[in-house]
């Protein structure tokens, strides 16, 4: 979806098969950077969490979204993120859809 909203971040595959396949690997690759990553910045940030009241989160989603494109181009990938401001309004547009998809997708597992 951020590839077909924000300009600067680019799917140059030919394919539609080889288009599924690349933001399938990429989503893979900003899964597993956000994993390993984002609880160490967090902590490491905290600081600054508290002081933008939150809003601290966008631009580190941002740069590990620009890390994925970085990753992607070392694999060989046809993903690119162009700049920081394309990543951060890119991690903008993937919350947004995460959030929404997150409305109507239900984790079964009780809350205790």
């Amino acid at each position: 979806m951020a590839t077909l909203i924000v300009s600067g971040i680019d799917l140059t595959a030919a394919s539609m098969p080889r288009k599924v396949g690349t933001l399938i690997v990429v989503a893979v690759v900003f899964g597993l950077i956000n994993a390993f990553l984002k609880p160490i910045i967090k902590t490491l940030g905290c600081v600054f969490y508290i002081l933008t009241l939150g809003l601290f989160a966008f631009v580190v989603n941002g740069l590990l979204l620009w890390l994925a494109s970085w990753a992607a181009d070392k694999m060989n990938l046809p993903f690119h993120v162009s700049g920081f401001w394309a990543a951060f309004w890119g991690a903008i547009v993937v919350g947004l859809v995460s959030w929404l998809l997150n409305l109507f997708v239900h984790d079964d597992r009780s809350e205790e």
